[in-house]
C-alpha cells in the first residue's frame, strides 16, 4: 500500500492544480484521492511526500516501435516481415524484447505505457501490444496482448515492394489488396459466425491464420491506418467507412490541410512525429502547428513519438514545440495521457488518475512541458520503480 501526500495533482479529468493525496492499494490500483488522507489508518502504508511538486498519470506512448527495433542493433530488426505485404497474423509480442534499453530510458522519463507494434512496410502488417515499460516478462507486464490490427498506405509498402517489382506498386495497388484482404476477411467472419452457432461440427472449419486474425475488426478491434500524406488520408477514411471499421488515422501529417473533412467524418487521430527532417515526400507538409489547428477545430487526437523516429525520451520536447506553436498545454498532455489511452482503447486501465485505475503515477520537479524539466520519480502499479536522487529527495514520512 502506497500513500502519497501533497501532490499538485493533474488528474487529466478534473482536478487541474489542486494540493491532493493519493491511495494506492496492494493490488497497485489507486483507491482513494482525497485532499487529506490520514497516514494512521493505514499503519502499514509506505509514504510518500511530493512536496507540492506536480503529479500526473504515467505517460502514454500510443504508437511506437520500442523493443520491436531494438535499440542500435541490427539483428533486433523485427519490425517489417516484407516478404509479404499482407501479414494479419503477426503479433508484435513475439517481436518485442522487454530488456531493450529504451524502456528503462523511457521510465526515467515519465512514460509508463507503451502501445508497440509492426512497421509500415506492409499494407496489413499484424497487432500492436499496449505494456508497461516496467519488467523483464513480456506477458508480466502486457495491459493488453493485441491492441488493435497495423495497416499502411503510402510511401512505405509502395516503396518496399515496388522496388523488387512485386506490388504493391503504386497507391491503386495498396488501396485494391487492402480491401481485398478485408472481403476475404468478412466473408470468412460470416462463415466462422455460421459455423459457431452450428450446432453440428461434424463438416469442421477451415482456418485460415491469417484471415482469423483480421476477421477482429469486424467485432471491435481498432485499425492503426499509417497515413501521411491528404490524398492517403482520404483513401483510409474511405475503406474504413466501406467495411464500417472502427479507425485511427496514424501519423495524419497533412491532416491540418484537410481538417474540414477530418470534422466532418469524425476522424480520429494519433499524430506525430513532427520534429526533425522532411526525409520524405510525403512528409514535406509537416508542420509543428498542425497539433493546434487539430485542436482549435475539434478534431479528436493523440500524439506520438514512433519511437525510434523521435526517440522516447523526446516526448515532452515535442510536447513543448507544440505548444510554443498554438497548442494549449491542457491538450498537450491529454495527447500523452488519457487521450493516448482511450485511442488504443486502454483507458480503463491507464491515461488518468482516477480510483480503480492503474496506479501509474509520475512526480515532477517542475512542469514536463519545461525542456529542463526531470521526473522526481516513476511509480507503475504503485512500486516506485525510478527515482531521480538530482531532483531533491523525496521524503518517506517514516523517516522524519
Amino acid at each position: 500500500m502506497l500513500i502519497i501526500k501533497n501532490c499538485r495533482l493533474m488528474d487529466m479529468v478534473s482536478i487541474n492544480g489542486e494540493i491532493m493525496d493519493i491511495l494506492i492499494d496492494d493490488e497497485g490500483k489507486i483507491e482513494a484521492i482525497e485532499k487529506k488522507i490520514n497516514m494512521g489508518d493505514y499503519p502499514n502504508a509506505e509514504i510518500i511526500n511530493a512536496k507540492k511538486r506536480l503529479v500526473t498519470p504515467g505517460f502514454i506512448e500510443p504508437h511506437c516501435h520500442m523493443g520491436v527495433y531494438e535499440t542500435a542493433v541490427r539483428e533486433g530488426m523485427d519490425g517489417n516481415e516484407n516478404t509479404n505485404p499482407t501479414t494479419p497474423q503477426l503479433r508484435a509480442i513475439d517481436a518485442i524484447d522487454p530488456m531493450d534499453s529504451a524502456y528503462d530510458v523511457a521510465i526515467r522519463h515519465g512514460v509508463t505505457t507503451v502501445v508497440a507494434g509492426p512497421g509500415s512496410a506492409n499494407i496489413i502488417g499484424g497487432t500492436f501490444a499496449a505494456m508497461k515499460t516496467h519488467g523483464n516478462i513480456l506477458d508480466n507486464s502486457l495491459i493488453k496482448s493485441e491492441v488493435c490490427m497495423k495497416m499502411a498506405l503510402g510511401e512505405n509498402p509502395k516503396l518496399s515492394y515496388g522496388r523488387r517489382n512485386k506490388a504493391p506498386s503504386t497507391r491503386m495497388m495498396s488501396a485494391a489488396m487492402m480491401r481485398e484482404q478485408l472481403f476475404k476477411a468478412k466473408e470468412y467472419y460470416e462463415k466462422f459466425k455460421e459455423y459457431r452457432e452450428n450446432q453440428d461440427k461434424s463438416k469442421g472449419f477451415d482456418y485460415d491464420l491469417g484471415l482469423h486474425s483480421l476477421m477482429r475488426v469486424f467485432h471491435g478491434m481498432r485499425v492503426k491506418i499509417h497515413a501521411h500524406q491528404a490524398d492517403d488520408i482520404l483513401t483510409a477514411i474511405r475503406i474504413a467507412e466501406e467495411f464500417n471499421l472502427r479507425y485511427t488515422i496514424d501519423h495524419c501529417t497533412e491532416g491540418y490541410l484537410i481538417v474540414d473533412e477530418l470534422k466532418k467524418k469524425n476522424v480520429q487521430c494519433i499524430i506525430g512525429p513532427s520534429v526533425g527532417g522532411r526525409g520524405k515526400f510525403e512528409s514535406r507538409n509537416k508542420s509543428l502547428e498542425s497539433a493546434a489547428i487539430l485542436e482549435r477545430e475539434g478534431i479528436d487526437f493523440a500524439i506520438m513519438t514512433d519511437h525510434p523516429v523521435i526517440p522516447i525520451e523526446g516526448q515532452t520536447m515535442q510536447l513543448a514545440l507544440f505548444v510554443k506553436y498554438g497548442l494549449s498545454r491542457e491538450a498537450a498532455l491529454k495527447g500523452i495521457t488519457i487521450n493516448a489511452a482511450r485511442l488504443t482503447d486502454i483507458d480503463n486501465r491507464v491515461g488518468s488518475i482516477e480510483i480503480g485505475k492503474d496506479g501509474d503515477i509520475v512526480i515532477w520537479d517542475i512542469d514536463p512541458l519545461d525542456t529542463m524539466s526531470q521526473v522526481a520519480m516513476t511509480i507503475i502499479d504503485g512500486k516506485v520503480v525510478y527515482e531521480n536522487k538530482r531532483s531533491g529527495s523525496i521524503v518517506d514520512y517514516k523517516k522524519l
